[in-house]
């Protein structure tokens, strides 16, 4: 299973590069297709003036999750001049989850479409980061620490005019976009519990009886979506047969100045190891077990940190060094679960996005990634209909065409039996 994902993400990585098309409907590359995109967006809503821009605010959106997902979304939704409003059940609580779970990978595709949602925002991400993409990546055994397979994802992207792959910090960005997005638009410890949609519109509830009125619900709210059961019907998500554990290093090893990240394999558990800034490293250790196993309080029979010398003690050094080298208390472990492929993520007036219509394990580095992207294509399909529209005032049916479109796979839109 961990020798799949880790190929997969090499293949996602291939996919990109070799078909920067799959980037987002509307550009090919950074230099040529997203700049060109970004500018011919730019440049049809200032040729259309206030027209085109009062056109857009009729179309209002409401986004269940303030994540990487939502904010982005709200962000590209915001630059186009529609009516956009985020409800997030605890920014507080994503605060936590960055210091537990560490920085996010943003990959090469990732960037380049923050690009084209807005240079300002994005810049100032890329300028917050660690750059990985520009040093040796790959595979290698966990045993003897020799590499398997080593990819380059440097060259691909200086041909294409690509940011490079890089990290940052899970709080940082969540800054960073909160300030792009402003908390006008983005309403805390508002949590989405229930819709309904009717022919004119979609109303959210909130958990504290708040409620909203809208056009359009994207649930971007991860995983355990309270949006996506309700498209969909309650289904349980699967526990993907590993465990995880993960920290944070205060640890600079020797081979910094050439290694990016490394995905060390063995049976039935797998270990990840990459620089991510600022003297610290991160790793993330994957076992086969049973869901719902915990470890004992510090001071009890056996620490996680304990566990983890136990199950990955005869690893390599690289692996040892840096379980050895971190503390205790920054150790968080969690079982890892996933859900089924849906071919379409929408219903009428309401879609998913990111983790709630497309889990990744976190081992590929694409979650965010893939997130980002789905915002872009969504904004693209919303913003051609208005502009299709001689009104602006989109039907039901036109907006559950371009949420349907947004989503489905072109190779497999006359093959309905692929995705069962």
């Amino acid at each position: 299973m961990s020798t799949l994902q880790v190929l997969c993400l090499c293949k996602v990585n291939q996919i990109f590069i070799k078909h920067p098309e799959t980037l987002s409907k509307g550009f090919s590359s950074r230099k040529n297709g997203i700049s060109a995109a970004y500018k011919f967006v730019k440049c049809s809503v200032n040729s259309e003036g206030e027209k085109n821009k009062k056109k857009k605010q009729q179309l209002r959106i409401l986004i269940a999750g303030g994540g990487v997902g939502g904010l982005v979304l709200a962000l590209a939704a915001k630059n186009r001049g529609f009516e956009v409003k985020v409800f997030e059940k605890d920014l507080s609580a994503i605060r936590g989850e960055g210091r537990e779970r560490g920085p996010i990978q943003l990959q090469s595709n990732a960037l380049a479409v923050l690009e084209a949602i807005d240079k300002d925002a994005a810049r100032e991400i890329m300028e917050a980061g660690c750059t990985t993409g520009n040093r040796i990546n790959g595979i290698a055994d966990g045993v003897s620490g020799e590499w398997f397979m080593k990819f380059d994802l440097m060259t691909p992207a200086l041909e294409r005019g690509l940011p490079f792959t890089q990290v940052i910090s899970r709080m940082i960005l969540q800054e960073i976009l909160v300030k792009a997005v402003g908390f006008d638009i983005l309403h805390n410890r508002s949590k989405v519990v229930d819709f309904i949609e009717d022919p004119e519109k979609v109303t959210v509830f909130l958990e504290d009886g708040g409620k909203y009125e809208g056009d359009i619900l994207v649930g971007a709210d991860g995983i355990w979506s309270k949006v996506r059961p309700k498209l969909f019907g309650s289904e349980e998500a699967k526990y993907s047969e590993y465990t995880s554990y993960s920290g944070l290093v205060d640890y600079v090893p020797p081979y910094i100045d050439t290694v990016g990240y490394r995905v060390f394999l063995g049976l039935n558990q797998y270990f990840v190891a990459l620089d991510v800034g600022g003297g610290k490293m991160q790793w993330c250790a994957f076992h086969k077990e049973p869901p719902g196993n915990y470890d004992p309080p510090e001071g009890k029979f056996r620490t996680k940190k304990k566990r983890l010398l136990e199950l990955f003690g005869s690893w390599c050094s690289e692996v040892t060094t840096l379980i050895s080298e971190t503390q205790e208390h920054v150790i968080i472990r969690r079982d890892i679960y996933d859900r089924d492929m849906v071919c379409s993520w929408s219903r009428g007036r309401v879609t998913l996005l990111g983790d709630a219509a497309h889990p990744m394990q976190p081992n590929l580095g694409q979650g965010g990634s893939m997130a980002i992207e789905d915002c872009y294509r969504l904004i693209l399909e919303l913003e051609e209909a208005v502009n299709k529209s001689s009104s602006g005032a989109l039907t039901s049916k036109d907006i559950a065409a371009s949420l349907k479109k947004t989503f489905i796979f072109p190779d497999r839109a006359q093959d309905k039996t692929s995705c069962n």
